[in-house]
């Protein structure tokens, strides 16, 4: 779905967290960093995914990996998901689009008979100098982050 290939240079970005924070893409220049788009907070398949990460961050961040959500739900919204899941990474709200359309993650889908404009579940790993590593396109949720490791290890 997304027009962006591994090893172009990851979009920038900067958005708030569910504290309201403003978080860019160059905050983690230096740093390798998975970024996970998701559809919406406290949905079935999407807290299975957050809650994959969230119990194996430890790991992800021993590999050296940062880890930030992005969905198009509210500072708000964010806010609640992280408290109920006691979730350790940021979660940035992208009410405006503009984010999910600059990675080519927000189009047309079908659920349930009925075809709307919503976000692709994908995850783009970006390396220390800001260029997109891989690509992970429909992720498995409850085995995310292995998947973001293994891609890790062969990129």
């Amino acid at each position: 779905m997304t027009g962006l290939k591994e090893g172009n240079k990851a979009p920038l970005f900067t958005a708030p967290d569910q504290d309201g924070r403003l978080v860019s893409l160059k905050d983690f220049l230096g740093r390798k960093l998975a970024v996970y788009f998701y559809p919406h907070d406290d949905t079935p398949t999407c807290t299975t995914q957050a809650c994959n990460l969230r119990d194996n961050y430890r790991l992800l961040q021993k590999q050296g990996y940062q880890v930030i959500g992005i969905s198009t739900d509210s500072v708000k919204s964010h806010k609640k998901f992280e408290k109920k899941y006691g979730l350790p990474f940021p979660l940035l709200a992208d009410e405006g689009l503009q984010i999910v359309k600059k990675y080519g993650v927000w189009g047309e889908k079908k659920f349930m008979g009925r075809i709307f404009d919503g976000t692709h579940r994908t995850t783009f790993l970006i390396d220390e100098q800001g260029k997109i590593s891989h690509i992970i396109e429909k992720p498995v949720s409850k085995n995310h982050a292995k998947e973001i490791l293994t891609a890790g290890e062969a990129g």
